[in-house]
């Protein structure tokens, strides 16, 4: 696993960059907002939007963390999931140290989750640290932990949550899982 954090040791600052990526609709933008709404910096993520609200080219915002004498800065980003945008989301995601795979877990949007998966993988070159989200867990009809993990054929160290962006359960959860990943593995 290569992670290329960038670390300045006369200003003690460490930073990282975390890309949140996976299918149109499936939460990624609803989920950084909701996680900077945790660390009541909601007014601190800015939004490429379409006039209908859909991420045009991605989201961003910094998070910054006191670790003993050093700041922690982490760059959080969204990559779309529209395909008529497909050609942005290399370029959102050089330069990754973790990525949080955000899936619709309603079972009708399977297929769409699978390609989201598939094209991801495809663009990545080294292992970097994934934690894999089901989003929308507060629906009904949602596909499982062990289903998904069969169908997406799980080579590798990825962790797995049932999420729920709107309502915030295990969205905390999952960046500091990933953080963890990043930091101490």
């Amino acid at each position: 696993m290569v992670i290329v954090l960038i670390v300045d040791y006369v200003n003690k600052k460490i930073k990282t960059k975390i890309v949140y990526y996976g299918p149109a609709m499936s939460g990624k933008t609803t989920t950084v907002k909701t996680l900077f709404k945790i660390f009541n910096l909601q007014n601190k993520i800015s939004s490429l939007e379409t006039s209908t609200g859909r991420t045009l080219f991605f989201d961003f915002g910094n998070l910054i963390f006191k670790a003993s004498k050093w700041n922690i800065e982490v760059n959080v980003w969204t990559a779309t999931g529209q395909n008529y945008y497909v050609e942005t989301r290399p370029t959102v995601l050089r330069g990754v140290d973790g990525i949080i795979f955000v899936a619709d877990g309603q079972r009708g949007l399977l297929e769409e989750n699978l390609k989201s998966w598939k094209e991801l993988k495809n663009m990545l070159k080294n292992d970097i640290p994934i934690v894999f989200c089901i989003n929308k867990c507060d629906l009904d009809n949602i596909i499982s932990i062990e289903e998904m993990k069969k169908y997406i054929n799980v080579n590798g160290d990825i962790c797995f949550l049932r999420t729920s962006a709107l309502n915030g359960q295990n969205v905390l959860e999952a960046f500091k899982l990933l953080l963890k990943k990043i930091f101490y593995k």
